[in-house]
């Protein structure tokens, strides 16, 4: 039987007159470069989410034409590939609006503040990727992990105060380009402290009375960072959350804060 005897059966008209918002592929794997502030390039593995919509009169999508797109841009997608891959999701599909979503590990190498010896510290980065039209839309979300410490524990306490590791997850919508390095120290700045892979015993000593020094509620560390987005030009919308997982509680503290300047 050749091709064009084989029925295609996702191009055949639907009757029930009903759209599909999001249709498309999970969880599919493929290596990218991420371009890094120190003029590298970070190797790394992403997992893609990629959908479009499907008019009411189409009966199925074609699910192999994602993976042909993912596959034929380059080995390892780039930012300006995942951009150009929005745009051919239109063409090849037919659609009219589509959506990819590329999550990955980012690692960034870390001096320890008092020993200096370095290590690699992983992050969680989404590019999520917006076309309806001409225009793509790239939103940057982060998943940054840092330390807080309690201020009432520390306040009503003899002696010490109880101190968990939170993370904070922030999505932006940019004017411009910004570096992922950017975004994170920014974040880990307005924590109690910051985490680090490895630790000497003086660096230990150093994190610990730097968060003891530093308390921070949940509520003032989002707070602390929109401040932050508030006053970069750079930063067009955001949406800045912390979850506090809790040392002395089996639940976590939890605020959001949400801006679009338009």
């Amino acid at each position: 039987m050749t091709t064009k005897t084989i029925p295609d059966v996702q191009s055949s008209h639907d009757t029930r007159m009903i759209a599909i918002d999001k249709v498309g592929i999970k969880d599919i794997k493929h290596p990218i470069r991420v371009g890094a502030r120190s003029g590298n390039e970070v190797h790394t593995v992403a997992d893609f989410n990629m959908y479009v919509n499907l008019p009411h009169d189409f009966k199925g999508t074609h699910m192999s034409r994602f993976v042909e797109i993912l596959n034929n841009n380059e080995y390892e997608i780039t930012l300006d590939s995942f951009k150009k891959m929005l745009a051919e999701m239109l063409v090849r599909l037919e659609a009219q609006s589509g959506h990819v979503e590329m999550n990955f590990p980012y690692f960034i190498k870390k001096a320890a503040p008092v020993s200096g010896v370095e290590s690699l510290l992983d992050y969680d980065v989404t590019f999520i990727g917006e076309i309806n039209g001409d225009t793509p839309e790239i939103t940057l979300k982060i998943v940054i992990p840092v330390t807080s410490l309690c201020p009432c524990s520390k306040k009503i306490s003899d002696y010490g105060a109880h101190n968990q590791r939170s993370h904070v997850t922030l999505t932006v919508l940019t004017n411009g380009f910004v570096w992922i390095e950017d975004l994170i120290e920014m974040v880990e700045s307005q924590a109690s402290c910051e985490l680090y892979g490895l630790l000497k015993r003086p660096d230990e000593k150093h994190v610990t009375e730097r968060a003891y020094e530093n308390p921070k509620f949940v509520e003032d560390i989002v707070r602390d960072i929109a401040a932050c987005l508030n006053a970069d030009e750079r930063v067009a919308a955001y949406t800045v959350e912390s979850e506090n997982f809790e040392s002395i509680h089996n639940h976590s503290a939890y605020a959001l804060i949400r801006k679009d300047r338009d």
